[in-house]
């Protein structure tokens, strides 16, 4: 092995360790997940299903490794992502009510450094093989305990921090000059706490709330796939797909008190599908279209309305782990991104980015959703990529989404109002 290799598998070890030990605790989000993957991609909003740039494009369209070199992508993320909820309104004082207590108040912990690693090595002239390493998350929040101890739910500090990391070793293959097909495995791991929920005890089906909060960092893993393609559909007009199934994880044992069917969280599917449009020699204009099926996982599609009719209907199955428990009420999503490069020179390429996404979360669901008010609907973007070898590049992405805000009456008080 010579010093170039050694230096690259060193870099690849250590990124490897390092993204595994410090799991991604949340990024930009459309919902909770990422607006795109790979520092490339964020330049451009996210977009890149039918234009290979770098070896990330294996977390969003697996057959894009057939028309990329053999290379390593490191990168890492700064996110800084502002999240709160307000209430307004007095409780009503009805018996059976929840009521929470009038007031704004923001999350803590607002800084968090997200790694993300991928590779690829060609195999002849029509293949290649490689993986991608990188995270989902934005169900992130800490509220602080108010100065009698009471908190969000009335039960000291309050919040959930859930973290998703994935494994995709991919496979692409060229069924032609300049169309390929991939397929990547997907071996995914999740982690999730959940604090300051006691006060929801009396709306558990087992009836007994051993397992509803409080019960530290549970663990599950589970698998998947993705499919791809990759084709050019007209002169200079390239057009790509790509599925991901949905992804089957282990329960959260400890916490089959909160979630839907016993603490069972899957992770949806999602299809994207886009263009990529060669204008000129120095110019790429790039449309994809993201589809997320969230609301085909229960913990997180499930309305919370089912509570609220298992607590009228005495139907144990509707309340809090039951088999049809309440979720976070989150829609499908479907995002719109839009990105356009410029090769600036042989060494210099800039790019820009804006993406869409429809609101997931309703305005009935807002209780829920103080611990994951993934509620973020627009991402404006800018990029660049700087080669400084004739191996090495340098990339940089920096991405702002403007604040957005859902309102709705509080289900369990509804004479007052929830914004997050």
């Amino acid at each position: 092995m010579n010093r170039r290799q050694q230096t690259f598998t060193a870099i690849l070890v250590v990124t490897v360790a390092g993204t595994l030990t410090c799991a991604p605790a949340v990024r930009a989000t459309n919902g909770y997940f990422s607006d795109g993957y790979g520092t490339i991609s964020k330049g451009l909003a996210g977009a890149g299903v039918a234009f290979s740039q770098d070896a990330l494009v294996a977390a969003l369209n697996p057959a894009g490794l057939a028309f990329i070199d053999s290379r390593v992508d490191v990168g890492v993320d700064l996110f800084n992502p502002v999240r709160g909820y307000s209430v307004t309104g007095l409780p009503s004082g009805q018996p059976g009510t929840f009521p929470l207590a009038d007031g704004s108040v923001e999350s803590k912990r607002n800084y968090f450094l997200v790694p993300d690693v991928g590779a690829s090595w060609t195999q002849g002239n029509n293949a290649a093989i490689g993986f991608a390493l990188y995270g989902n998350g934005g169900m992130n929040t800490t509220y602080p305990a108010n100065a009698g101890g009471d908190g969000t739910y009335h039960g000291g500090q309050a919040g959930v921090n859930l973290d998703q990391l994935f494994f995709t070793p991919t496979y692409a293959h060229k069924i032609g000059p300049k169309a390929a097909l991939g397929v990547s495995a997907i071996l995914a791991y999740q982690d999730f706490e959940a604090r300051g929920l006691g006060a929801f005890a009396p709306f558990v089906a087992d009836g007994n709330a051993n397992n509803l909060s409080g019960r530290g960092l549970d663990k599950a893993f589970g698998y998947g796939a993705r499919l791809g393609l990759i084709g050019e559909i007209r002169r200079n007009l390239n057009a790509g797909v790509a599925y991901q199934t949905r992804i089957s994880m282990g329960r959260f044992a400890k916490y089959s008190d909160l979630f839907a069917q016993g603490g069972s969280f899957d992770i949806p599917a999602s299809v994207t599908g886009g263009l990529a449009w060669t204008v000129d020699r120095r110019s790429t204009v790039l449309f994809d279209v993201q589809n997320i099926f969230y609301s085909d996982v229960p913990a997180v599609g499930n309305p919370f309305s089912n509570l609220l009719n298992g607590i009228a209907g005495k139907n144990s199955s509707q309340l809090l782990g039951g088999q049809n428990g309440p979720g976070f009420g989150w829609n499908d999503m479907t995002a719109f991104k839009l990105g356009y490069q410029f090769q600036a020179n042989s060494t210099l390429a800039l790019r820009v980015g804006a993406s869409y996404g429809q609101q997931p979360i309703p305005s009935s669901g807002v209780l829920f959703n103080i611990l994951a008010p993934g509620v973020e609907q627009v991402h404006l973007s800018a990029g660049l990529t700087k080669k400084v070898s004739s191996k090495g590049e340098v990339n940089l992405a920096v991405t702002y989404a403007p604040g957005q805000t859902v309102i709705g009456p509080n289900p369990m008080d509804p004479t007052q109002t929830i914004s997050l």
